[in-house]
């Protein structure tokens, strides 16, 4: 039986602070039913790895409603078995090896340019000012785009990322989603046509050159696969930037440690990626009738999983709710992978992208810790978040004395 709801995801409170509610959520309702939108909430580690990691089970299939009508095709979640392999064999030759060796120069040059306005200011926004617009310049930079398109690309996929992240668009909030990804269909397809014999290494002219069984994609698929791309290389670099300069402020001493051995960088971002995931919900969809905790679950049900919670579960993590950038698992297991906290999922379908935004995040952070130095918030900041979906700060203004 499950418990009568007595707080709901949707709920003001919960939007407020989220965090507050996750061990209520693991202990009192570990199967928690949403009746507004029919699903089931999953929030205990154990549960959301065993969703995450059967994908039989609990299939992806809600995406063909969630995204397919904004990315214009089935995204790479859809897709499995020799498919999904060997799309995303094709979109990992465009992250890694010889291209990552010239695409890592581009990043550290934009980071830089995009800072630099700021170095005689001492001050800076790190979420407007910089996160947001690095993030989508360093995708650009991936699909081969021209920088100059770099705005209104930002503008049609922050409308599309809002499709797919929210659970109450009004239709007017719809329609305009809609318009964006029509926008990024118009201004893309003749780019993706352009390269079909191109022997370049950027990712759409690498998906050209991919092949599943004896058929080459067509620019409709390509297409779908760059949206998938532009969403999820520039969700989470933004947020999780400025949440682990906004964590390594409220405790000094760890930032103290990581100024002095940047070897701990790469703790403190995974550490961030799991006290505060910028994507909070992964939804699935069951293919036949099952059971979660003995609570049954019809076929069809969606399932979402509540991965901020489950990075929360003192199961799995030692003092959960408190941010160390020296964690272990309680099993004495040392923290040093992004597998270990399920903030880029889990499974088949872990994000293709998480390594890559990995490097980024401690390249840029070294960057910002090299030329920003007495780093403090702005003496009329106030520290807020938004952000049900993906989560994170709405700005994190920041005085420095220029290095």
């Amino acid at each position: 039986m499950i418990i009568k709801n007595k707080v709901s995801v949707f709920s003001n409170e919960y939007n407020e602070n989220p965090y507050q509610f996750f061990s209520y959520f693991r202990n009192e309702q570990p199967v928690h039913y949403e009746e507004s939108i029919n699903a089931y909430f999953v929030s205990n580690y154990e549960d959301v790895q065993a969703v995450l990691g059967n994908d039989q089970l609990f299939t992806t299939k809600s995406l063909a409603k969630r995204a397919q009508p904004v990315m214009r095709d089935r995204v790479l979640a859809q897709m499995n078995g020799k498919e999904h392999k060997a799309k995303k064999s094709m979109i990992l030759k465009g992250i890694t090896g010889e291209r990552l060796e010239e695409i890592v120069p581009l990043f550290e040059e934009n980071a830089k340019e995009i800072l630099n306005p700021y170095l005689k200011k001492g001050k800076i926004d790190l979420v407007n000012d910089f996160g947001k617009i690095f993030a989508v310049q360093s995708t650009i930079e991936m699909l081969g785009l021209d920088k100059k398109d770099q705005n209104k690309i930002a503008e049609w996929h922050q409308g599309i990322a809002s499709f797919i992240t929210s659970f109450n668009q009004s239709k007017e909030e719809q329609e305009y989603s809609f318009w964006c990804s029509e926008q990024l269909e118009k201004y893309l397809l003749p780019i993706i046509e352009e390269r079909k014999n191109s022997r370049n290494l950027d990712l759409i002219s690498l998906l050209h050159r991919s092949e599943t069984t004896d058929t080459k994609m067509t620019s409709q698929e390509i297409l779908a696969l760059t949206l998938n791309i532009l969403l999820a290389a520039t969700e989470p670099v933004d947020k999780t930037l400025a949440l682990l300069f906004y964590h390594l402020l409220e405790n000094p001493d760890q930032f103290a440690n990581v100024e002095k051995d940047r070897k701990l960088l790469k703790n403190a971002i995974r550490e961030t990626l799991r006290y505060k995931s910028p994507v909070q919900f992964i939804p699935r969809q069951l293919s036949d009738n099952t059971e979660i905790r003995n609570i049954p679950l019809p076929k069809d049900a969606l399932i979402i999983c509540m991965i901020g919670a489950a990075n929360r579960d003192p199961e799995f993590f030692t003092e959960p709710d408190r941010f160390n950038i020296y964690r272990e698992l309680n099993h004495q297991k040392v923290f040093s992978t992004h597998s270990q906290n399920l903030s880029f999922g889990y499974g088949t379908h872990t994000c293709v992208g998480a390594s890559l935004s990995l490097i980024q995040l401690e390249l840029v952070a070294n960057i910002i810790l090299d030329k920003l130095k007495n780093l403090e918030y702005d003496k009329n900041f106030v520290y807020a978040e938004h952000g049900l979906y993906t989560r994170g700060p709405k700005s994190l203004e920041l005085e420095f004395r220029a290095s």
